[in-house]
């Protein structure tokens, strides 16, 4: 396959990754009109803005499974029709807060299966010297879509319902571009493989049984780490982290600009990926967003913090987050996999992703009123840390390697 083709697929098949990020972020700017319109609780408001990670949980799960058994592309597109119709419904068929639980559940589902094949589908078309970059096209285009998102809620302000309903447009156009794309090759061979076997089918067991075990156990804890670590506090409830502040007189706008600094570091990711050891990049990304997050603990231990110093550690975070763990944990998990197993590996670890991010989110507004939003951070940076000495001990280096060789050198072939 000639190399402008293979970029053209992996941008295509990236695409769908846009519409995960307006997903994620649309919520950041309606989640406090949504509070004040049905009254909710602490509980309730980190019920609405999680309910779309335990759908992504479900979908992560789901669509490795079924991409094995039915092909990537065809997940690829039956997720961006869920989006879409989920999309609708936050828009027109939302009278209640518990019906918007129901349709941001179903939007989860789609991103949660976007989120588990895009970066598989990706690997598998890409030669060694492209793959790190490649693949990171998912986290740029899933930072796209959440600049769009700010950018889309600053302009509405006062209409959360059209800010959820953002994804629905990009969806249709998602799908038109989905209709152009291969299918993969090493599915394809994987799977005529199976057929040779009488169609035996690779069991979720597998995943822990021998070397197998060690592999997906490395992968998992690449995904717990992503999310554990706070990231998606920043991304969903970022206006109101500034506001508390008194930082300008418009968190949303202020907003635009943290989602302009993940862009720009996301595309300087897609750059270093395949210049520097993957390990390089995880270890010292981890190191800065550890700084960022430490300070952050402190600034808000003080009686009159820095705005200004604040906006920048929060700056910061999303940077060195953005150069390291945003990328590189699709990048990573989906070298390390071996083809029979990928995807439903890749659905593993995708689904504790989103089950961690689930958790943050949901739990970030009971810490803020309850120990507070120091404590809260210091908790990130202690995990940030833990992260950094796990990857630097254990992570394998993956960078120009082929699938095989990596599959080789960690004796699973």
């Amino acid at each position: 396959m000639k190399q402008y083709k293979i970029i053209y697929y992996a941008l295509v098949a990236a695409f769908g990754a846009l519409v995960v990020g307006l997903n994620l972020g649309g919520i950041s700017g309606a989640i406090d009109l949504i509070v004040k319109e049905f009254e909710l609780s602490a509980f309730a408001k980190g019920f609405v803005t999680g309910s779309l990670l335990i759908g992504c949980l479900v979908g992560a799960l789901a669509g490795g499974r079924l991409s094995d058994t039915y092909g990537r592309k065809p997940l690829m597109i039956s997720s961006a029709l869920i989006l879409g119709i989920s999309a609708l419904g936050c828009w027109l068929l939302a009278p209640s807060w518990y019906f918007l639980v129901i349709y941001r559940f179903i939007s989860g589902f789609g991103v949660g299966m976007l989120s588990a094949v895009i970066p598989t589908y990706i690997s598998e078309i890409s030669p060694a010297n492209l793959r790190g970059t490649l693949v990171s096209f998912y986290q740029t285009f899933v930072v796209i879509g959440i600049l769009i998102a700010y950018v889309f809620n600053y302009c509405i302000k006062t209409d959360w319902k059209l800010m959820l309903s953002i994804p629905l447009f990009f969806s249709i156009i998602d799908i038109i571009l989905l209709l152009s794309l291969p299918e993969s090759p090493r599915w394809k061979v994987v799977k005529e493989e199976s057929a040779e076997r009488n169609g035996d089918k690779v069991k979720f067991s597998v995943l822990f049984s021998g070397r197998m075990r060690k592999v997906v156990f490395l992968g998992c804890m690449l995904a717990f780490f992503q999310q554990i670590t706070g990231i998606n506090v920043v991304v969903n409830y970022a206006p109101g982290i500034l506001d508390s502040l008194g930082i300008g007189s418009n968190p949303l706008l202020q907003t635009v600009y943290i989602g302009i600094a993940n862009l720009v570091f996301t595309l300087i990711a897609l750059w270093v990926c395949d210049k520097f050891p993957r390990k390089t990049l995880l270890v010292t990304g981890g190191a800065g967003s550890f700084l960022s997050l430490a300070y952050l603990t402190y600034a808000y231990s003080v009686s009159n913090p820095n705005p200004v110093a604040v906006l920048v550690a929060i700056i910061a975070f999303i940077a060195f987050f953005a150069l390291s763990f945003s990328p590189l944990m699709f990048v990573v998990t989906a070298e390390i996999y071996p083809s029979k197993i990928r995807g439903t590996a890749m659905a593993l670890s995708t689904g504790i992703s989103w089950f961690c991010a689930f958790l943050v989110v949901q739990c970030y507004p009971l810490m803020e009123a309850t120990i507070g939003t120091n404590v809260a951070f210091g908790i990130f940076a202690g995990l940030m840390l833990i992260a950094c000495l796990f990857i630097a001990f254990y992570i394998p280096e993956t960078k120009g390697k082929t699938l095989e060789q990596i599959q080789h050198e960690l004796k699973l072939d």
